[in-house]
């Protein structure tokens, strides 16, 4: 038997390290961590650069666009929360900026995606404090 919470997408949760990447998002921006000592560009966010390890992080606002470096269709939905969603395109997205983002297309045929396709960053806002990052066709 389903529980209650199986027909409900699980949202994230916004922790010290990615309340401005949450927030950014909310008022339609993409925020990327850019460390000061090294010039690392990073998503996801966290305390450290993955780089140099320094702690001298900020976030700047990112241009949203990138292309599709890979992809997959998903036909089978992988709980009841999704079930109308499919078919749908999960894509790894190399950001202009350098970093990869995984997220999930959105306005488009799913069978219409390809590699190196250029997305653009979309606002998906799913609740008063969840603003989700999907990609749409450029």
């Amino acid at each position: 038997m389903a529980s209650e919470d199986s027909t409900r997408k699980p949202l994230p949760a916004p922790d010290a390290d990615t309340t401005a990447f949450w927030r950014g998002l909310r008022h339609g921006k993409l925020l990327l961590q850019h460390c000061r000592r090294c010039r690392n560009v990073q998503y996801y966010q966290q305390a450290t650069c993955r780089e140099c390890g320094g702690d001298d992080l900020e976030h700047r606002p990112a241009t949203g666009r990138g292309k599709v470096h890979s992809f997959s269709v998903v036909y089978r939905a992988p709980g009841p929360a999704f079930k109308a969603d499919v078919p749908y395109a999960v894509l790894l997205v190399e950001l202009a900026e350098g970093p990869r983002m995984i997220s999930t297309l959105t306005g488009s045929d799913p069978a219409e995606v390809t590699f190196d396709m250029e997305v653009e960053l979309a606002f998906d806002q799913v609740s008063d404090d969840i603003t989700l990052p999907r990609f749409r066709k450029a």
